[in-house]
């Protein structure tokens, strides 16, 4: 079983708040009831991201699906630990492949809506897809799970995503150098910039780790 290994600033205070939570959940709930919670959380802001072009109300739709997402992703396994109703593979392959549909819903979401072009879409879930992969491997290969770089993690994303949909009600385009361009594409390329520069450095650490421990 991997280590799993999150540094975000949150951490501490989330990992302690779903233990909590995870002690008081009802027992006929169990992993795979909160993993599917997740999803339709995760559907439900791409759906408030859609809404939001004809109806900007339903941009409030995508904070309290991206809280649901939190709710369901996060904990399901904190369940499973606190029972001992541990499934590392079911549990590893499961999360990570419905997280992979969820990042691709979520930006459909975002292009069918205008708040974001298509092709900065499509360049951020390349970018998400890139640094998973590169995580997945390192799973595999070295053992630690790193849900974390530079104090960004998961939950500190969803909270960036969240406010960015709710400053959409007010500013949907920004001025730079002049230019009015939109700003998830804006925030899109600095997601895009970000996540390449994570996957370089880890990939070069990993690979470095790697290659001391099987010296030719």
């Amino acid at each position: 079983m991997e280590t799993r290994e999150n540094n975000g600033v949150l951490a501490g205070v989330e990992r302690r708040t779903l233990v909590w939570l995870a002690q008081r959940m009802p027992a006929r709930i169990n992993s795979d009831h909160l993993t599917a919670i997740g999803v339709a959380g995760m559907a439900m802001a791409a759906a408030g991201f859609w809404l939001g072009a004809a109806w900007p109300e339903g941009l409030l739709l995508v904070p309290v699906g991206l809280a649901v997402n939190w709710f369901g992703d996060s904990l399901d396994g904190t369940l499973a630990r606190v029972r001992n109703q541990q499934r590392p593979r079911y549990g590893y392959y499961v999360d990570h492949v419905l997280d992979a549909v969820g990042i691709l819903m979520l930006f459909a979401g975002l292009a069918a809506s205008g708040f974001m072009t298509p092709i900065a879409a499509l360049a951020v879930v390349a970018a998400y897809y890139l640094v998973s992969i590169e995580v997945y491997l390192a799973t595999h290969a070295l053992g630690t799970f790193r849900l974390s770089f530079w104090k960004l993690g998961p939950t500190e994303l969803r909270i960036v995503l969240a406010a960015g949909a709710v400053a959409l009600l007010w500013r949907p385009s920004i001025s730079v150098l002049g230019r009015d361009l939109l700003l998830f594409d804006v925030g899109g390329a600095v997601a895009v910039l970000g996540l390449l520069l994570a996957t370089a450095v880890s990939a070069a650490a990993n690979a470095r780790a790697l290659y001391l421990e099987e010296r030719v």
